[in-house]
């Protein structure tokens, strides 16, 4: 009988507790000023990959991050990802120089929208000498073959994936690399 008694009496302790602690406060608006890096982080990509089993830390830029930016990346531990989420292409190699910079432990992790500008923009990632992963976000088949044969000669091309509404691989039969289909709904 003892168990019952002291299994009541806690009962009633944790409603009287939680009682007298009152409504919540209401949702209230950061004050003015105050920091907002964690805003609109619901739309940054989240990276899940089965085969990566490591213990780590992802650092994401929405540029291409300076060589003493990635120099500083040394000092973080377990760092596993530096993710770059591109608003357009780099033209050339030498604005790619500064990613030479990237941890050797870690591996690059690269979104760009569209297709390649122009060869020479698609040629620069082949002379980078990092452990890059590329993931390009298009939103339908190139407008020409040569699109898709400068997207089989990127070494470090990993996956396109394509935002649509209706999944077709029309257009992208001669694509050397996975592809993935995208449906966003609202």
């Amino acid at each position: 009988m003892r168990p019952w008694t002291l299994a009541a009496a806690l009962g009633i302790g944790l409603v009287a507790g939680c009682m007298a602690a009152g409504p919540p406060a209401p949702a209230q608006a950061p004050p003015p000023g105050a920091s907002t890096a964690r805003a609109g982080r619901t739309h940054v990509p989240l990276v899940l990959d089965r085969a990566d089993l490591r213990l780590g830390t992802t650092v994401q830029f929405a540029r291409i991050p300076s060589g003493n930016e990635l120099y500083e990346l040394h000092q973080i531990s377990g760092l596993a990802h530096v993710l770059l989420t591109l608003p357009s292409w780099p033209g050339s190699f030498a604005e790619l120089q500064p990613l030479q910079q990237t941890p050797p432990e870690s591996d690059l992790i690269v979104l760009l929208p569209g297709y390649p500008p122009t060869r020479e923009a698609a040629d620069a990632w082949n002379l980078l000498e990092v452990r890059a992963r590329l993931v390009l976000v298009v939103e339908g088949p190139p407008a020409s073959v040569a699109a898709i044969a400068d997207l089989n000669a990127m070494r470090s091309l990993e996956r396109v994936i394509v935002d649509t509404d209706s999944p077709s691989r029309s257009g992208f039969e001669r694509l050397q690399r996975p592809l993935s289909f995208r449906m966003v709904r609202d």
